[in-house]
């Protein structure tokens, strides 16, 4: 996890606020660095004068790197001296053309951005059509990354700015400006009154002309929130238009770009996701059942998924080979079939905390009390606010499961306590990070995952029996985020379809997952590495995704199934809930019954995060700040 900083400004370098250069830092405390570029830009609207042909166009290029991949920290920006060219990345590329990149991938990302524009030196005058086929050589590479990332790339010989995230989002990136001259990208923003930040759309990357023609600075100055394209010198490329090249790894010293016709595509056959599979059950179709091939197949994939994630995190003197990994776990089903699956890739000497979080909820323990006086009882004054949380019973009641399925490894779960007069005290951080999604929902979910990522909690000390306060040095938390939208896990989609059938709740797939990025992802990266922790999501690999959206529906949920079983589970049939129940399969046949039954709980109701004051506020209400 890293943070990002970009800016251009025709009228002075534009450096990030103090304010907004610490949160970049608690985003990655390993190292930051600032660069400055000046380019010259020709202005059309004004006299032709020496002054006027030959402006400066100021950029600032601002990192700071939390170290995970590779033996050793590397600094960011990482700068070519020769071209001048440089790459500001966040995030982790796994794969590049479908091969694994060991080591530090933002220098592998590097190389292979390099590698597509060394024809040209920096400070040589390009052609327009020369630009055109440098955005199609810089999105090729782009396009056969496999990961989550955002990136801010320089290229010096032809004086664009490219910038973007991954294709499903999992990588915050805003930006900000003001009309006519100046422009902002950052990983997260600091609120300030006079910016406006808005989320970098994950459909498409953006393409800045800084050698482009720009309006002078007479022209009316408008604050935002402005649309990117209302600067004349960002184009915004869609996905689907680029071409890309594959790479010749038969070289260990290089990267060697093939640049013979055969061996270029467009990127949409291959890189975009596939379109959802609307595929009816075939008529014989008997339901899927233990020994069914899809869940032998979804097995291998997540399992694929997760050693891509989990293996070679670098430790430091605080994070050990035996606690580097985390898991953010409620005890459902999505986040315990993940630890289980993990259990049989690590080696049994590696512990795993499991971060369980919950929340005092004043509305809760007033209802609570009321109830209590209404039965003519006393309410209980020791009873902690805590252990009654629906998360915290079912997060037990899932870490007994894994203690029994996993014999000899250590799972050490962390009670995440947080006090109400806590969460009071840290809102209007929350509130700024998740900026600019602003609703009581986003709120909600959000503080869960704050604080969980935060990693401060009581275990069990077994040599004192009792309990201690524990701090994860984990710097990975694992998330079982987009299992829901992949599987058909959120109630709207039963209810899509008991209203509309096969076509409802495939029509409300397709929207849960085209909006992902745009409602969810950013936000959460925002609030979880806030903490200078990355999560990982396992079903959000670039495979899984696709494995899923190919399958057809009754293969992965099982809504209007008929269950000739009479309400009892029969040996490779279990009766199970009709949501995500390929998963549901999965997490039975790996020993794991009691999550494979777990029903659906929506984080901000489990850990009690939700309504915390009495009132009428729903979910959508734009917060009160």
């Amino acid at each position: 996890m890293c943070g990002i900083f970009f800016s251009c400004s025709k009228k002075y370098p534009i450096f990030p606020s103090e304010h907004l250069l610490d949160l970049l830092k608690r985003r990655g405390p390993d190292s930051v660095k600032v660069v400055q570029r000046t380019c010259r830009s020709i202005n059309s609207t004004g006299p032709v004068t020496p002054e006027n042909t030959a402006q400066p166009l100021h950029l600032v290029f601002v990192s700071t790197v939390l170290s995970l991949r590779g033996n050793a920290i590397v600094e960011q920006p990482l700068v070519d001296n020769d071209s001048g060219s440089l790459l500001c990345w966040n995030g982790e590329a796994w794969k590049l053309d479908k091969e694994p990149i060991a080591g530090n991938d933002a220098q592998a990302v590097f190389n292979a951005l390099l590698s597509t524009t060394q024809s040209s030196s920096s400070g040589q005058q390009m052609q327009p059509g020369a630009r055109e086929i440098r955005v199609q050589e810089v999105l090729g590479i782009i396009g056969i990354l496999s990961g989550p990332f955002s990136f801010v790339f320089y290229d010096a010989s032809s004086q664009q700015v490219f910038y973007g995230r991954d294709m499903i989002g999992r990588r915050s990136l805003l930006y900000s400006g003001s009309l006519p001259h100046e422009f902002i990208v950052s990983s997260t923003s600091d609120c300030s009154a006079s910016e406006n930040w808005m989320e970098v759309e994950a459909c498409s990357i953006q393409v800045i002309n800084s050698s482009a023609t720009l309006p002078s600075t007479e022209c009316s100055r408008r604050r935002a929130p402005v649309a990117v394209e209302d600067f004349p010198f960002i184009k915004t490329i869609s996905w689907s238009t680029v071409k890309r090249k594959r790479i010749d790894f038969s070289s260990s010293e290089s990267l060697k770009l093939l640049s013979s016709k055969q061996d270029t595509w467009d990127v949409g056959a291959s890189t975009h996701f596939p379109p959802i599979n609307r595929e009816i059950s075939p008529p014989a179709f008997q339901g899927l059942c233990l020994d069914s091939e899809v869940v032998n197949s979804l097995h291998e994939q997540l399992r694929a998924s997760l050693v891509l994630r989990i293996q070679g995190v670098p430790h430091s003197s605080e994070i050990t080979p035996q606690n580097h990994l985390a898991i953010l776990f409620s005890g459902g089903l999505d986040c315990t079939l993940v630890a289980r699956l993990v259990h049989d890739i690590l080696p049994l000497e590696v512990s795993i905390d499991l971060l369980n979080v919950a929340f005092e909820n004043p509305r809760v323990i007033a209802a609570a009390n009321a109830l209590a006086a209404q039965n003519e009882q006393n309410a209980d004054s020791n009873a902690s606010p805590y252990s009654k949380c629906p998360d915290r019973l079912t997060g037990f009641s899932s870490y007994a499961e894994l203690l029994n399925a996993c014999p000899g490894r250590f799972w050490r779960f962390v009670s995440v306590d947080v006090p109400y007069s806590e969460t009071l005290g840290h809102r209007s951080q929350i509130i700024s990070l998740i900026h600019p999604q602003d609703t009581e929902m986003d709120l909600s979910i959000a503080c869960a995952l704050y604080f969980a990522a935060r990693g401060i909690g009581n275990v069990y000390d077994p040599r004192k029996e009792c309990m201690k306060i524990y701090t994860t040095p984990a710097r990975v938390l694992l998330s079982g985020l987009g299992a829901d939208e992949l599987f058909g896990g959120y109630s709207r989609h039963a209810i899509a379809f008991a209203r509309k059938g096969h076509d409802g709740i495939l029509d409300e797939l397709e929207l849960d997952f085209r909006r992902l990025g745009n409602r969810n992802l950013g936000r959460d990266d925002r609030v979880i590495s806030h903490w200078g922790k990355e999560a990982r999501y396992p079903y959000l690999d670039e495979n899984v995704v696709s494995w899923a959206l190919e399958r057809p529906l009754h293969e992965k949920c099982s809504f209007g199934q008929k269950v000739s079983l009479n309400g009892t589970s029969l040996g490779n049939h279990p009766l199970l809930e009709p949501d995500k129940h390929i998963l549901r399969l999965l997490a039975w046949k790996l020993g794991m019954p009691g999550a494979a039954r777990e029903k659906k709980r929506a984080i901000q109701f489990g850990s009690r995060t939700a309504k915390m004051v009495a009132g009428r506020n729903r979910g959508t209400q734009t917060l009160d700040t």
